[in-house]
């Protein structure tokens, strides 16, 4: 019965009028790209990669497992971005852009707007959540309910009525110019060198939150770096799939294909607190919440069990707590573990 009580509370506000589309923020003044170096993100090459894997601890044996079967029903499916209709990306843009135009909910110092509210978290619980000087394993799973909470929020408070979606970068590696994605339709330039983004559906957005763990107004940036973008391939998201071990993958993973695309996108996604800033951050960590959520599907006993520490150094365990600071109630890490189980409830195109 509490754990009903639980999920309802998590799911109200799942539907919603959609707003009426309204103008974002614009206005800001570029800043240098140095300030967006706040903190560098750890980033291993594919060789490390592999030395990670290689000589990884070992959890258990390989089964014979064929997949996580559904425990939810309605599961949603979250779509790549390229196989999406035009109407589907105009919808999570609207979305999005609404968003910018509610108020904040007036907990998040810096925020003026309800999307900043989720940067603001970010900005916030960052040091909390990554691997700075030693291993953070909550990487995962922290953003995993992060993602999940944010989409509630699209659905919830906006009107949303699909999955969030999710960029295979595997499809542009070193070449993220060509995608759609970073198109004059959607979300504009890439290559802008630091420079304001004038074009897509977000030019010249204006923001509050950060850069780093103070508060600028400033546009939004991007810096393409077609070395790091370069990095995003299949063989090397395969490297982290070998894994057999939840706190190597976690590892593995964020100092890999998480770090190439943060690094490649630059500006506000080389920012390590405020990345949120850019749209372009769900697209991504949807990419890696799929890496795990496949990770998982290869061995049943990858939703029941973690490993390796928090920040504070202790173990992470099933009742370890992720705190989403007022976005949603806090959860705990087994909550999240499964995506076809209890609120989660969705599963990827591929």
């Amino acid at each position: 019965m509490i754990k009903l009580v639980l999920f309802a509370s998590l799911l109200a506000g799942a539907t919603a009028t959609v707003l009426p589309r309204s103008d974002i923020p614009t206005g800001a003044p570029a800043l240098p790209l140095s300030a967006f170096n706040t903190r560098p993100h750890r980033v291993f090459s594919p060789e490390e990669l592999v030395a990670i894997v290689d000589n990884g601890t070992q959890h258990g044996p390989e089964s014979d497992f064929q997949g996580i079967q559904a425990t939810c029903s309605n599961t949603r499916t979250r779509p790549e971005w390229h196989r999406t209709s035009d109407a589907f990306k105009q919808k999570f843009v609207d979305a999005i852009k609404c968003l910018f135009t509610r108020p904040s909910k007036g907990n998040y110092p810096g925020s003026r707007n309800r999307y900043e509210d989720f940067v603001q978290v970010h900005q916030t619980v960052a040091l909390n959540v990554h691997s700075q000087g030693r291993l953070n394993a909550k990487f995962l799973v922290w953003h995993r309910a992060y993602l999940w909470a944010f989409e509630e929020a699209l659905r919830g408070e906006c009107g949303y009525s699909e999955s969030l979606p999710w960029f295979d970068e595997t499809l542009y590696p070193g070449r993220f110019s060509q995608s759609s994605v970073f198109s004059s339709k959607w979300l504009g330039a890439i290559n802008v060198k630091g420079r304001c983004v004038t074009d897509g559906q977000f030019a010249n957005l204006a923001l509050n939150v950060g850069p780093g763990s103070g508060n600028q107004y400033h546009c939004l940036t991007r810096n393409g770096d077609a070395s790091s973008t370069g990095l995003c391939t299949s063989a090397n998201v395969e490297i982290c799939q070998r894994a057999n071990d939840y706190q190597v993958f976690a590892q593995c993973e964020e100092m890999g294909l998480h770090a190439y695309g943060h690094l490649g996108t630059g500006g506000e996604m080389n920012d390590f607190y405020a990345s949120p800033n850019d749209p372009v951050f769900w697209l991504h960590h949807g990419m890696v919440d799929r890496h795990f959520r496949i990770w998982q599907n290869d061995d049943g006993n990858r939703v029941n069990y973690v490993n390796g520490p928090g920040r504070d150094g202790k173990t992470l365990t099933m009742d370890t707590p992720i705190y989403l600071n007022g976005l949603k109630p806090d959860l705990k890490i087994r909550d999240v573990m499964n995506t076809l189980g209890g609120f989660l409830c969705y599963r990827y195109d591929y």
